[in-house]
């Protein structure tokens, strides 16, 4: 399978770092193709500039800032997010990557009067995101996990029908030990090793 992994997060040295490369190292145990996409990295403007908002329904100019990205997710057949969990949600880089880069004519298709979505995404055979978090589960189930519900239940939605989903958060990241992490570190690399 082709799967692009979508990495956010500022610090090479962080556990979020970690659970990318442990989702790597899983993936490649059958040898599915990867490439990763660190927002970070390549420094990505996550604004939606007003040149983009005035342009965002069509379809014929909404994809020229991003062409880059959208390549790599038309590439793909699945996605996998890695990123801590800030307030609850995505960070803004990643959140911005979203908004620039699903757009109409990617992620989804408008009827003529633009009320009906169709799903554009049906490429996509695999959803997963990857995070960790400074909170209980408990309070972060409470909150509602707006992020888990961005990336599993929206743009899950449109992707290939049964799309299989993946969500591994990591609670409790300030009151962790090492010996918990490091578990955690291998129940990813175990998920994503199973992959067929």
């Amino acid at each position: 399978m082709r799967i692009l992994v979508i990495y956010a997060h500022p610090v090479d040295t962080s556990y979020v770092a970690a659970l990318r490369d442990a989702v790597l190292k899983g993936l490649g145990a059958h040898s599915h193709e990867t490439r990763v996409l660190d927002l970070y990295k390549q420094n990505f403007e996550p604004r939606l500039s007003a040149e983009e908002h005035r342009v965002y329904l069509d379809e014929t100019q909404n994809q020229n800032t991003v062409a880059e990205h959208i390549a790599l997710i038309r590439w793909a057949e699945g996605l996998v997010f890695v990123f801590p969990t800030w307030w609850y949600g995505l960070p803004a880089i990643l959140k911005g990557w979203l908004d620039r880069t699903l757009a109409p004519g990617v992620a989804f298709t408008l009827d003529e009067k633009g009320g009906n979505i169709r799903p554009g995404l049906t490429h996509i055979r695999l959803i997963a995101g990857v995070t960790s978090c400074g909170s209980p589960w408990w309070f972060a189930k409470y909150v509602g996990e707006p992020h888990r519900r961005i990336l599993m239940r929206g743009i899950a939605a449109l992707c290939a029908r049964r799309t299989r989903k993946i969500w591994l958060a990591k609670f409790n990241m300030d009151q962790a030990e090492k010996s918990a992490l490091a578990r955690h570190l291998q129940k990813v690399e175990q998920r994503f090793a199973a992959l067929r």
